[in-house]
C-alpha cells in the first residue's frame, strides 16, 4: 500500500499497513507499540502459544484494564453520591428529632 494515508506498524514481528488520517498517526503508532508490548509480554510468559491466541489474550487484558479504569470514576461518584444521601438522611433525622423534642417533654 503506497497510499498517502497509509502507515506501517509492526506488531509481534509482523508488519501491518493501515490507512489512517494524518492527525491520528501518532495515536495509531502509540496503540500499536502498546499492543506489541502486551503481546510480547504474553508470549514471553510461555503460557499462550500462537499469534492468534496471544492477540486475543492481549485484547482481553487491555479491555479488562480499560473497563476497570472506567469503573473507578463511577465508583468515586457513587461514593460521593452516597455521602450526600447519608448527609441528607442525617439532616432529616436531626430535623425530626428537633421537632419531636418539645412533644416528648410536654
Amino acid at each position: 500500500m503506497s497510499n498517502g494515508n497509509s502507515i506501517t506498524v509492526q506488531i509481534l514481528d509482523k508488519e501491518y499497513s493501515i490507512i489512517c488520517p494524518q492527525e491520528e498517526r501518532t495515536n495509531l503508532v502509540s496503540a500499536a507499540r502498546y499492543l506489541d508490548g502486551k503481546m510480547r509480554e504474553i508470549r514471553s510468559s510461555g503460557k499462550v502459544i500462537g499469534a492468534d491466541r496471544i492477540a486475543v489474550m492481549a485484547a482481553l487484558n487491555i479491555t479488562h484494564d480499560l473497563l476497570h479504569k472506567q469503573e473507578l470514576p463511577e465508583a468515586n461518584q457513587a461514593s460521593g453520591s452516597t455521602r450526600e444521601q447519608v448527609r441528607d438522611l442525617l439532616d432529616r433525622v436531626d430535623l425530626v428529632l428537633a421537632t419531636d423534642e418539645p412533644k416528648a417533654q410536654g
